[in-house]
């Protein structure tokens, strides 16, 4: 390629070897890890359709053959349901050659699709991919393949599997489960669902309370012996404690966000009005395309408006009333940080204040020490031992790698110079290992540090350390120190909150905290808008929005909106029904 001397003001012209633009782009995107290069690599990117096979995959040879009507890719696109209805009837249109070969098959087919049906996952296509399945839909069909292997005398044990399930569906979960134990096996479920710990056989009872002051054994037995103590879970479970109901339903700001005409994935050209300065809950059973109305189109519409985010919302026709909130703010669980170096301190700036006030100390002053001395990502004041770890690793051959604390600092993760400088007598390590709640009262006198660790206390996270690895955390703990994150900045009273089940891993007293905190969001003039099955949340929202009937291709239309009482009232779908129960 020549570039003219007038251009670069040269005696000569200027020659340059260029590849092309789409080369350079694939250059970007296979050497440069960071997010930033992937991300202005990705712009220039989009995805469309084979114009060969049409999204089939498959060669035109292999799509030729074809059982009655259909070939294996148009079997692999229908849902669970749809294709058990096919395979009934499949067999009278077969000659008599192929029903000798396929009668056994057929019913080993029937078979494994009636216990993905059983554990409620009759809206997957059997080609959807396996990245986009939830952590609760993989849970769910590693346990139809459990239940489909007729093993005995096997231990099961499952974390939370009524993650992302709708009563309804959660019923037939408590069945399958209850088949496992009838045929012969051992069931241990670690769960917060009061359905699940009544239809349990025993039930062991962790606390009494989070963090410290958990780790004890504070009752063991049958639902029904638990029913007659007094524990934090027995209390809600026989109503001596409850998630009130506010006596009356917030009237909102009288502005709405109205959007037209969705299309995306199961959603039948709807439209869906979210009335502002209410709390919002979207209901419906799995997979009836909540997450595809406020995922992946609300949220990215917004993205690109606010932050010109390059994430490309599902198919829409309009939207309106943009103008009347002024930030979204997604709230997930996932985590905040994918090193041990990262933690609820460094997440939400509070070590930022930390430090300013150590490096302000007459001792840190006298010694020249500056703000990066009270870092343990930087050298100076870090041990350099462990690289400010705390611990070393030790790899080990044909087994995981151990972590023993550093024989230096021994897990304080500081130099002996820098641990000198301390603070009321506490040292900055000292003051990561401190709790939540220990914080809050040793800087008392800090207003600005005070009030960041205040709202990780208000979230219900009083138990977890400053300088906990973030690695350690839940999900759900990583959800409530992004919202304590968020309570602790100022807000114009026009934010819209998305949060996707938030209870998630949550105990009935977290739940009740977290609602006293997404309240408190409202009360201040903003607006939140919740996925959620779980019928605390459910019965406390300003607003519903129900979708449904069913998941997948029976999904996608929205139902019933309106305060829970009117839902109740409703006669369709599932979701009235519980809603019901619950209100009285």
């Amino acid at each position: 390629m020549r570039i003219d001397k007038e251009l670069v003001h040269t005696s000569s012209d200027y020659f340059v070897a260029f590849d092309g633009i789409v080369k350079y782009l694939r250059n970007v995107m296979d050497n440069d890890d960071s997010a930033a290069g992937q991300k202005w690599a990705d712009q220039f990117l989009a995805e469309c359709e084979c114009p060969e096979c049409h999204g089939q995959r498959l060669n035109r040879e292999a799509l030729s053959y074809k059982i009655w009507d259909k070939n294996i890719s148009e079997l692999a696109s229908m849902d669970i349901t749809e294709l058990r209805e096919w395979l009934d009837e499949v067999e009278a249109h077969l000659d008599h050659q192929q029903q000798q070969i396929a009668t056994e098959i057929l019913k080993e087919i029937r078979t494994r699709l009636d216990f993905l049906l059983e554990v409620g996952l009759d809206y997957l296509a059997l080609n959807r991919q396996s990245a986009s399945l939830s952590g609760g839909e993989s849970q769910r069909i590693r346990l139809a393949t459990q239940i489909g292997s007729q093993l005995v005398n096997v231990l099961y044990i499952l974390d939370e599997p009524s993650i992302g399930l709708h009563q309804r569906d959660n019923e037939r979960l408590i069945r399958s489960l209850k088949e496992l134990r009838d045929l012969g096996n051992t069931v241990i479920v670690v769960e917060h669902d009061e359905d699940m710990m009544l239809n349990a056989d025993y039930i062991v009872d962790i606390g009494p309370r989070a963090g410290r002051k958990g780790g004890e054994v504070v009752f063991q037995g049958t639902p029904q012996e638990m029913l007659q103590t007094n524990t934090i879970t027995a209390q809600y479970l026989n109503g001596q404690q409850q998630i009130t109901i506010p006596a009356k339903r917030r009237t909102g700001n009288g502005k709405s966000l109205i959007l037209h005409g969705c299309t995306g994935n199961n959603l039948k050209h709807i439209d869906a009005e979210f009335p502002l300065g209410k709390l919002i809950v979207v209901t419906g059973v799995s997979g009836s395309g909540k997450s595809t109305l406020v995922n992946e189109t609300l949220q990215p519409i917004l993205s690109q408006h606010f932050y010109r985010s390059l994430k490309a919302p599902m198919h829409y026709d309009s939207i309106e009333g943009l103008e009347y909130i002024d930030k979204v703010v997604n709230v997930d669980q996932s985590p905040i940080g994918r090193t041990p170096r990262s933690n609820p301190a460094t997440y939400t700036g509070v070590f930022s204040d930390i430090r300013s006030l150590f490096v302000n100390l007459p001792e840190a002053k006298i010694r020249g020490y500056k703000p990066g001395r009270f870092s343990f990502n930087v050298k100076g004041g870090r041990c350099e031992t462990c690289g400010g770890n705390g611990y070393k690793t030790i790899e080990m051959n044909f087994l995981p790698d151990i972590q023993v604390p550093c024989e230096e600092c021994h897990g304080k993760r500081y130099n002996r110079e820098t641990l000198e400088v301390r603070y009321k007598g506490k040292s900055i390590a000292d003051v990561l290992d401190m709790t939540i709640n220990q914080a809050v009262d040793f800087f008392e006198n800090v207003p600005d540090i005070l009030r960041k660790i205040k709202t990780i206390q208000d979230v219900g996270l009083g138990y977890i350390k400053l300088g906990q690895p973030s690695t350690t955390l839940s999900g759900g703990e990583s959800q409530r120190v992004k919202l304590a994150t968020e309570l602790s900045k100022k807000d114009t009273g026009k934010t819209l909150y998305i949060l996707d089940e938030p209870t998630t891993g949550l105990h009935f007293e977290d739940i009740r905290i977290l609602m006293l905190v997404l309240r408190h969001l409202v009360e201040r003039g903003n607006t939140v808008l919740v996925i959620e099955h779980n019928l605390d949340v459910i019965r406390q929202a300003d607003h519903i929005i129900d979708i449904g009937p069913e998941g997948g291709r029976g999904g996608g239309t929205v139902l019933t909106t309106g305060t829970p009482q009117e839902v109740a009232n409703s006669k369709k779908g599932y979701t009235p029904k519980f809603i019901k129960q619950v209100l009285n």
